[in-house]
């Protein structure tokens, strides 16, 4: 087993049950320290701020089919 950071991610290598070379995202593993915003929430917090906007900018890129209608004028005001 071996860990690098190949493809612009953290990746740990493994021969798998076949023999073959094998490789997973570090973060599905425990190899890495736990991310700092994850302890500090303490599970109160699901989703990061820039995760958030990513996902505004996906539903946004592929609408909410319900005609022209944007995230922004469905999303109610809080």
């Amino acid at each position: 087993m071996t860990y690098r950071h190949n493809w612009g991610e953290d990746r740990v290598y493994f021969h798998n049950a076949e023999g073959r070379w094998s490789s997973i995202p570090a973060a599905w593993t425990t190899v890495l320290a736990e991310d700092p915003f994850v302890t500090v929430a303490a599970g109160r917090c699901l989703f990061r701020y820039e995760e958030l906007l990513q996902l505004v900018d996906l539903v946004a890129r592929l609408g909410c089919g319900h005609g022209q209608r944007g995230v922004k004028e469905t999303t109610p005001l809080l």
